[in-house]
């Protein structure tokens, strides 16, 4: 390993991070993917540090618990580093990268079912300290409210309205990153949409 990289761990997994002069380069990350197909590490470490902090936010969107994001992340940067030369560049190193985070995060939601997600999300964004204590009140019942009813989405669904609602990407992304048509995509936020307005129908 080179003197640009360190190292950090998660159990038994290894994820290399390069020291502050390696993420500085202007490298392009067309140029950087295919350096780290051939076995660059530290060109994946700017790969790394570059595309993790945006990946980790829709991960904890996604999943609601921050520890349980990072560590998605991290085993889907394991797995890409892995792929890699089998990686045909058909899309773009991040746009691949959301794929394969938003599939691991869509699995575990499927598994851990019918646990509630966003909850840390919603939470937060239900603090608004400069609000009276009555919007306070008001702003957390709402968000329990949508916890509630996003549990009673699917975690396809689910996912797909977070990307489009939270997240603000087109359907053609959403299509890519979770693997289906862009029309399916429609159709599952359109379905989330009327579920979330009916379940929360009080609000309105």
């Amino acid at each position: 390993m080179s003197n640009a990289q360190t190292m950090t761990t998660a159990g038994d997994a290894t994820v290399i991070q390069p020291a502050a002069d390696a993420v500085g380069s202007g490298h392009d990350d067309v140029l950087l993917t295919a350096r780290a197909a051939e076995g660059d590490q530290d060109a994946f470490a700017v790969l790394v540090t570059r595309h993790a902090p945006r990946l980790v936010r829709l991960a904890v969107r996604l999943l609601g618990d921050k520890a349980e994001a990072e560590d998605a992340v991290q085993e889907s940067f394991i797995n890409a580093w892995r792929r890699l030369p089998d990686f045909r560049g058909h899309s773009a190193f991040g746009t691949w990268m959301y794929r394969v985070v938003t599939n691991r995060c869509l699995n575990a939601l499927r598994a851990r079912r019918p646990t509630t997600p966003l909850h840390e999300v919603l939470d937060v964004a239900a603090a608004d300290h400069s609000s009276s204590p009555s919007r306070m009140a008001e702003s957390r019942a709402i968000a329990a409210d949508l916890r509630t009813a996003l549990a009673g989405l699917s975690a396809e669904q689910a996912v797909c309205w977070v990307l489009r609602e939270l997240d603000g990407r087109s359907y053609e992304f959403i299509a890519d990153a979770v693997g289906i048509t862009e029309n399916a995509a429609r159709a599952r936020v359109f379905r989330a949409r009327r579920g979330l307005t009916h379940a929360l129908g009080d609000w309105r």
